[in-house]
């Protein structure tokens, strides 16, 4: 009797161990289904009451541009980019809406728990990795940023493959050339170039940006949030400027055809890659301080010298770097820009999907033409604004 009743007990033991066993596996099932598209639609919202409806001149001259944006970072979300979704800011469908003729995608690889815009440690604990289990990405990004480059240059590259000939990946300067001569003919299509925040995804070794030039990578950040072995970042703890490797990188990138993107660097790393830049620089989104101040926008010394180079100057769409989201203040920050630097080296740098929210998506660029009309833009500059000053200088810097 007393057998049978410890038998009863280890059996109702086990169904209990069997329910909690279940229930675990349940929440975590949940977690890697549901967590990343929680966070997605969370971090990346379209937030302010909707842009007026441009005018019938703005839409008529929006129709007729070239438009590139020079970063976002949608290749980190567990998203289908093929397929148009109601959350988010850029997805092919979008884009192709949007009247967007190439966007650069940002490939994201370190972003430090409790990240800031004033200073960040970069031994704090990493947030990416956590994407990439939730996210299901191979085993090698939990541990390497390398990887995690690789990994998001395949997306892209395997969002292309399907496209049925909408996306194209541009290598080279003869492969922007050619998309544009194909575009010309059908205008449902948009070329696209990856380009990575800050080289800490080098992993502190000159040779894979080899690696990462062969991935397809065509732009490279030197810094993001943390600072790193290659450069200082706005946001970093010591916030230095280039190391020696760094001034290897610059060089190296320079001869490969790799743009240097200026874009989250500290004061310093700008400072010391303008005294050895030989061809443009970019800052792919950023902003102007005596429009925004704060560390994430650039002193008016820094604009005029970026412009210098020949390079541009991505305005952002989100707060801490125009100080608003709406159409009206994108437009003021370009205005202030072409007054300080010339309108030749404006550009614009939505950080669409970069985990900032923004008053409208990729298929609201037409109300920012509405807006630079407002600001006094003629239609030329405009023209150059919205793409032609940043595909010049991608002609320039591309292989």
């Amino acid at each position: 009797m007393i057998r049978a009743s410890h038998r009863r007990s280890g059996i109702a033991l086990s169904r209990v161990l069997l329910a909690v066993v279940a229930s675990l596996l349940l929440i975590l099932l949940a977690a890697f289904v549901f967590v990343p598209r929680a966070l997605d639609r969370r971090l990346n919202r379209v937030v302010g009451a909707a842009a007026p409806e441009p005018s019938s001149h703005a839409r008529t001259l929006f129709a007729s541009l070239r438009v590139a944006d020079l970063h976002a970072d949608p290749l980190l979300w567990d998203r289908d980019l093929g397929e148009r979704h109601p959350y988010g800011h850029v997805d092919l469908p979008r884009l192709l809406e949007g009247n967007v003729a190439l966007q650069v995608f940002g490939i994201v690889t370190q972003a430090p728990l409790g990240q800031n815009f004033e200073s960040n440690d970069a031994d704090a604990p990493d947030l990416i990795t956590l994407v990439a289990a939730l996210e299901r990405w191979p085993r090698a990004t939990w541990t390497s940023k390398l990887e995690r480059v690789l990994h998001q240059a395949r997306r892209l590259d395997e969002l292309a493959a399907r496209s049925e000939g909408r996306l194209t990946v541009i290598h080279s300067a003869a492969d922007l050339h050619a998309f544009f001569a194909k575009r010309a003919e059908n205008p449902q299509t948009v070329a696209g170039v990856l380009g990575i925040e800050g080289a800490h995804a080098l992993e502190g070794k000159l040779e894979n940006l080899e690696r990462v030039f062969d991935a397809g990578v065509r732009m490279l950040g030197l810094a993001h949030f943390v600072d790193n072995e290659v450069a200082g970042s706005s946001a970093g703890a010591g916030k230095h400027g280039l190391t020696p490797l760094g001034r290897e990188v610059v060089r190296r990138m320079e001869e490969l055809g790799i743009a240097v993107d200026l874009a989250h660097a500290s004061p310093a790393t700008i400072d010391d890659v303008l005294a050895i830049a030989r061809e443009p620089v970019v800052v792919s989104h950023g902003g102007l301080q005596s429009v925004c101040p704060g560390p994430r926008t650039l002193s008016d010394a820094h604009v005029r010298a970026i412009a210098a180079t020949g390079g541009v100057i991505g305005i952002g769409f989100f707060q801490e770097t125009s100080c608003g989201t709406s159409p009206a203040d994108v437009a003021r920050s370009i205005r202030a820009a072409r007054d300080l630097a010339g309108v030749e080296h404006v550009a614009l740098g939505s950080d669409f999907d970069g985990a900032v929210s923004t008053a409208f998506d990729t298929t609201g660029l037409a109300a920012v033409v509405d807006a630079l009309q407002t600001e006094g833009l003629r239609d030329d500059e405009i023209r150059l604004v919205m793409g032609e000053n940043a595909l010049r200088v991608l002609g320039q810097t591309l292989p």
